[in-house]
């Protein structure tokens, strides 16, 4: 076994790594960027070095100074993790010309399967089946546009780099092909590096489902049976479970049957995962399921694999890279229960799952397994962080296994319930909704499910006088929350003074709220607010809800949801005059990637303005109404959450002269 890692990542994938190297008794270093000089990775790991700025171009994707920073703290090894260099053969060759084991496969595999087109190219050779499309060298639009017409709509656009939904459009009509392919392109050259794609087929009720393989250096290579990755939005995965729901006995043999055959095609080491797109239409088929891509790296979702067969993977990962066999034979591994796996995302599910940034200021995951179940929290982050707008916004995967599916997904939602976040945006809420949504839980499944519950599952009911109650009552307390949870305590004080009310103001979204508190003469507190709510509430001291306290904000939990409220300071001006009424501004911190229309122009409702481009994916900013552009943003320009892109003429006279009207 090595005596000294180094893991080339960050996150909740590196505090990952490090858990299994400590029970191992092998040391690690980590890598750090500005960003992350105090993160949670970098205070497990026993040394740490730094590796450049927050971008990761001059950072975590720098393998000469990752390669450096192994062969100074004497590392035998570098683990890659997920994501940046994982999947680069070119890192592949430095570490080994470098005289250092990389914990994955050969550059040799990892270029086979790098990229798309030439991996299915190579996979039907092998004989395993591939779903028809385009994986042609030949880039033309005209060729390409040609191929869709001939595969027939609806077809999908695919980076043939990469993966995580980056550089991905389906396309319903042909009108549509030309529009998409140079958003995809534009997507995936950002992302990867590399604008080339492939076109294909469209299947109607698709399935993700995915077998993970591992091989070692002796030829040998096993599955661990299947994922389902079907819960999906824009084509990134949300929720992943095992086994997949409604697997059949026929198709689990094929696939899994394919997936090793696939693995020893290219004499494949270490941990990888096969994925396959399934159609649903017709129930799951063992003729009707195709290879899509080969991830060469161990995957996000590992963790419900490890639960349901009673597995270290990345144990595994570190046992095959030091010249051991694998630990298990195909006869030895098998299946027991049902696990889930919940990404927790800083993101804003109302908005399009717009990446949110902010500091966690609160975060509190369950301190116990739900009944009957077992639990794992996989994060990188400590309350008090911040979410960095330069990587993933993931703050956390919740991880639960249980006897049966039913049971698995009754932890899930009761964990999630339990589950506390406050100073960022977060999807807690959209996970339990669909933890709980009727389709979901009866396995009619498929990658289209989240698209067309999308309104029913982002949808969060307004706060409840309760609920405004509460905050009003804790935004009066002085002070922090004592430790007996109890923030009415430090209101005591107005039992002197029962006919006073103390006026208190709180902001829940743009809506301004006037609650009036007074104390009962039995002790308890009475809580009065003003129209539209015009609703009384009485609290008992001895029915306290979750709730956290942080700068200028109130957040009460119910259930998955965190209310969040703005206390206004009262000494403060309110600048709310001076705020510009004829202005766009960014959603979250991005770069401007392509601008659609000039100063001066005359636009309408719903037309694109620009693309906003964040987390390595491209948002469409659209005008909220007709008018004219006084000010645009620039191409290439660096925003920050809320900065003004588009400003608007104000004077309708003005407006109509510009027009030309």
């Amino acid at each position: 076994m090595f005596t000294k890692i180094l893991i080339a990542n960050r996150g909740e994938i590196a505090c990952r790594v490090i858990r299994t190297a400590r029970k191992l008794g092998v040391h690690t270093v980590a890598v750090y960027s500005d960003a992350d000089a105090r993160s949670l990775h970098v205070e497990m790991a026993d040394e740490a070095v730094h590796v450049g700025p927050s971008p990761v171009g001059e950072s975590y994707l720098r393998g000469d100074r990752i390669v450096a920073a192994a062969l100074a703290t004497g590392a035998q090894a570098i683990h890659p993790g997920y994501g940046f260099l994982s999947e680069n053969p070119d890192f592949v060759d430095q570490v080994v010309a470098a005289g250092l084991v990389f914990i994955g496969p050969s550059a040799a595999s990892i270029r086979a399967m790098g990229l798309k087109d030439a991996a299915k190219r190579l996979m039907e050779k092998a004989g395993v089946p591939v779903v028809p499309g385009y994986h042609g060298e030949a880039q033309e639009i005209v060729l390409l546009a040609s191929k869709a017409r001939e595969i027939g709509y609806p077809v999908l656009i695919k980076a043939r780099a990469g993966g995580g939904g980056k550089g991905m459009r389906r396309v319903e009509h042909p009108d549509d092909f030309s529009e998409a392919l140079s958003s995809a392109r534009r997507e995936a050259k950002a992302a990867f590096g590399d604008d080339r794609v492939l076109v294909e087929k469209y299947v109607d009720k698709p399935r993700h489902i995915e077998v993970q393989v591992f091989g070692d250096n002796f030829g040998n290579a096993v599955h661990l049976y299947e994922r389902d990755c079907s819960a999906q939005r824009r084509h990134q995965k949300v929720i992943e479970e095992a086994p997949a729901p409604g697997m059949t006995p026929a198709l689990r043999k094929a696939m899994t049957e394919a997936a090793v055959k696939a693995a020893k095609s290219i004499n494949y080491s270490g941990a990888g995962t096969i994925e396959f797109i399934v159609d649903a239409s017709q129930g799951l088929e063992a003729d009707r399921f195709w290879f899509m891509e080969m991830n060469t790296r161990l995957q996000v979702e590992h963790p419900v694999t490890e639960m349901v067969t009673g597995t270290d993977l990345v144990e595994w990962q570190l046992r095959v890279a030091c010249g051991e066999k694998l630990p298990k034979t195909q006869s030895e591994i098998t299946l027991s229960g049902h696990a889930f796996e919940a990404r927790i995302y800083a993101e804003d599910a109302a908005k399009g799952f717009l990446p949110a940034t902010g500091t966690l200021h609160h975060l509190k995951f369950p301190d116990v397994a739900p009944e009957g179940a077992a639990m794992r929290i996989e994060t990188g982050v400590r309350a008090g962080d911040a979410i960095s707008p330069y990587y993933d916004p993931m703050i956390a995967k919740l991880v639960v296994h249980a006897g049966d599916r039913l049971a698995g997904l009754e932890a899930l939602r009761t964990a999630l319930a339990q589950t506390e976040i406050a100073g960022s945006t977060a999807n807690t809420a959209f996970l339990a909704a669909l933890a709980a949504d009727p389709d979901f839980v009866a396995e009619d499944i498929d990658t289209g499910l989240i698209g067309r519950h999308r309104e029913g599952l982002t949808a969060v009911a307004p706060p409840t006088g309760e609920i405004i109650s509460a905050a009003a009552m804790a935004a009066s307390g002085a002070g922090a929350l004592p430790s007996s949870n109890d923030p009415w305590s430090s209101l005591a004080g107005y039992a002197h003074f029962h006919g006073v009310a103390r006026r208190m103001r709180l902001k829940f979204g743009d809506e301004a709220i006037q609650a009036r508190i007074s104390v009962r003469s039995d002790g308890r507190f009475q809580v009065a607010l003003d129209a539209p709510y015009d609703s009384t509430n009485s609290h008992d001291l001895r029915a306290v809800p979750r709730l956290a306290r942080w700068p200028g904000h109130i957040t009460v939990f119910e259930g998955a949801v965190g209310y969040t409220f703005a206390v206004p300071d009262p000494l403060a001006r309110s600048d709310e005059a001076a705020a510009a009424t004829g202005s766009l501004r960014a959603p979250m911190p991005g770069l401007v990637k392509l601008v659609r229309v000039a100063k001066g122009d005359a636009v309408i409702k719903g037309q694109p303005l620009l693309i906003l481009e964040a987390m390595k994916m491209e948002h469409i900013i659209a005008a909220p109404h007709d008018g004219v552009i006084a000010e645009i943003a620039g191409e290439g320009a660096q925003v920050t959450d809320g900065t003004v892109l588009v400003r608007f003429v104000e004077d309708q006279s003005a407006s109509t002269a510009a027009a030309g009207g």
